[in-house]
């Protein structure tokens, strides 16, 4: 057990040398700092005489910035939290100076106190010099929110305006936590980039970190930034692997942002950003993602497509919102009922073969496999099908054949009627999508391997410009994309006119998500080639999702395509008829 002067010692001056302060500088930080009291105006207690802060922390300037309160080890740092605040509203009023940030520490345990703000919070260690600043500059300098003007030529949807209003108000009334639940394709990045602008512009925030789940999200969201918020400094750049400390926008998936704050010799402060927004948190979040969002001491937003009633009681609770009371929310129906719609609405074909209706007998995953997911911080989607049972019988050649020759009659195809527009396959197991792209090369030879493609997480030659995901977006070929999870989320491409199911899925939240890929419009002034209209999408189940999820979603709707040789041979027929009627044999010839 460790007295005050002890805790002082071995564990608190530890902890402000982590961040930077030397203890026996007096330019930076004086213990047992005298406060000399003659008369005392609430909200302090009355006293006269002296008072000694254990720490003040001093800017550049040489002003106080920050009081610590030190109490021993074996007490409640909260035993500290009036004395503190005390001594902050002392020293504002003896020095004349601007009211000090308030900790106070068992050594163990660090709360944090802006004073006249926020309410105490328990912090993962002490700020620097330069973020006590920051937050000093913030508070001074910021701006009412209420009267900030939004740029609604990154977000100017009224559903987008009254979503980044809603949160604006709640950051004014001292929130820290928000949840934003759009459905997929509505422009949650769009959102929310147009909030952290209003947010910067108005003195709110300077840093700010945005969460993703896989690297193509990373880039896809850097290049968003990149195009609403060109003068904005952003972390990373093409090859930049080292975490750099002179930017404002910070893209970054979970595990590379895990890495960081778990090196300790460039480990970021805790106090480094001022908002993280967390794009679509999954149970992950709560496991083994959940130490990003304790260390940093921020306003954090969360974003999600799940619809609002299905969304796990841990989400309502991690952004501090009542049960089935986000934010804002915006549904996928509103969005597609909308006069004009703002998303594209879908139709569902089942196709039925022998495996799955043996699979789909199987489908159920035991209680022990579930919890052995969860303790991994995995989604049970995230089950590992290679080399089970189910996949084997998934890779049977003859079944998979069947599958691509449905789609292929089936899928809504491009203007000419000949080949599919842009679709995804969701395949079960990479050695199913091998198979998959197998078949459509053996199939289809004539299109020289490039109709279908295979796109995976490990390959390195799905990413970055003229990558394998470069090519689906932003050429005619591959039509097809192969997918391993790779594609089920966040992925934007407006093309897409085709989703092929080839697997089972447990998870709702998944569910939509994957749907999501489909249900984005096109912009008419980047029209292309290979799809100039979208009046809805296909989807094809092959494992009977919908029944599984209980829903009932509208069917296929006979609208037959006629290939373009096919229409150009009749039009060449009814001219043969005609002249033939006008006795014109030139051209019937």
């Amino acid at each position: 057990m460790k007295n005050e002067k002890l805790t002082r010692k071995e564990i608190i001056d530890h902890r402000l040398k982590q961040a930077g302060w030397n203890v026996t500088d007096r330019t930076q930080v004086i213990e047992e700092f005298d406060i000399h009291l003659t008369v005392v105006e609430e909200p302090t207690t009355p006293y006269a005489g002296h008072q000694y802060s254990d720490y003040v922390l001093l800017g550049k300037d040489g002003k106080p910035l920050a009081v610590v309160e030190a109490k021993k080890t074996s007490v409640d740092a909260a035993l500290g939290r009036e004395q503190a605040k005390q001594y902050c509203y002392n020293i504002k009023q003896t020095q004349g100076v601007d009211l000090p940030f308030c900790f106070y520490t068992n050594g163990h345990d660090i709360y944090f106190w802006d004073l006249d703000n926020y309410p105490p919070k328990k912090v993962y260690g002490f700020p620097t010099r330069d973020d006590l600043e920051r937050y000093a500059y913030i508070r001074k300098a910021r701006k009412q929110l209420a009267g900030e003007l939004i740029n609604t030529k990154i977000a100017g949807r009224n559903y987008q305006i009254a979503s980044i209003r809603a949160v604006m108000e709640a950051v004014e009334k001292r929130k820290r936590k928000f949840l934003l639940v759009m459905a997929t394709g509505t422009g949650k990045t769009r959102t929310c980039i147009a909030l952290v602008d209003a947010l910067m512009r108005a003195g709110w925030a300077e840093r700010v970190l945005f969460l993703v789940d896989r690297i193509a999200l990373r880039d896809q969201t850097l290049e968003a930034f990149k195009e609403h918020l060109p003068n904005e400094p952003r972390w990373p750049k093409q090859g930049e692997k080292e975490i750099a400390t002179n930017r404002r926008i910070y893209v970054s998936t979970y595990p590379t942002m895990l890495n960081i704050i778990r090196n300790e010799e460039k480990s970021l402060s805790p106090h480094f950003f001022d908002l993280i927004v967390v794009d679509e948190s999954h149970r992950s979040i709560y496991n083994t993602y959940q130490e990003i969002l304790d260390y940093f001491n921020t306003i954090t937003l969360g974003l999600t497509a799940t619809p609002t009633d299905v969304i796990d009681h841990n989400t309502f609770q991690l952004f501090e919102c009542e049960d089935g009371v986000p934010t804002f929310a915006y549904s996928y129906d509103e969005a597609v009922n909308h006069i004009p719609p703002f998303l594209s609405n879908f139709q569902v074909m089942k196709i039925k073969t022998k495996f799955q209706d043996e699979g789909i007998n199987k489908r159920t995953i035991s209680l022990e496999d579930q919890q052995k997911l969860m303790l991994e911080g995995k989604e049970i989607e995230e089950i590992n099908y290679e080399g089970t049972e189910l996949e084997k019988k998934v890779i049977n050649r003859g079944t998979n054949a069947l599958i691509v020759r449905e789609f292929m009659e089936e899928s809504i195809k491009d203007a000419n009627g000949v080949l599919p527009g842009k679709t995804i396959f969701f395949c079960i197991s990479k050695a199913h999508a091998r198979r998959v792209e197998e078949i459509f090369d053996s199939l289809y030879p004539e299109y020289k391997g490039e109709l279908a493609k295979v796109l995976v997480s490990e390959d390195p030659r799905v990413y970055g410009k003229g990558g394998l995901l470069d090519q689906f977006v932003s050429n005619d070929m591959p039509r097809i994309a192969i997918s391993v999870d790779m594609l089920d989320t966040g992925i934007d491409v407006r093309e897409l006119v085709n989703l092929v199911f080839a697997k089972p899925v447990y998870s709702y939240t998944k569910f939509w998500q994957m749907i999501g890929r489909g249900t984005r419009l096109l912009e008419p002034e980047k029209i292309k080639p290979w799809c100039t209209q979208k009046d809805n999408f296909l989807i094809l189940d092959c494992w009977d999702n919908f029944e599984y999820f209980k829903l009932n979603p509208r069917g296929k709707q006979p609208n037959p395509q006629i290939p373009l040789p096919v229409r150009l041979f009749g039009v060449r027929l009814e001219k043969i008829e005609e002249a033939q009627t006008q006795n014109n044999s030139e051209i019937v010839k």
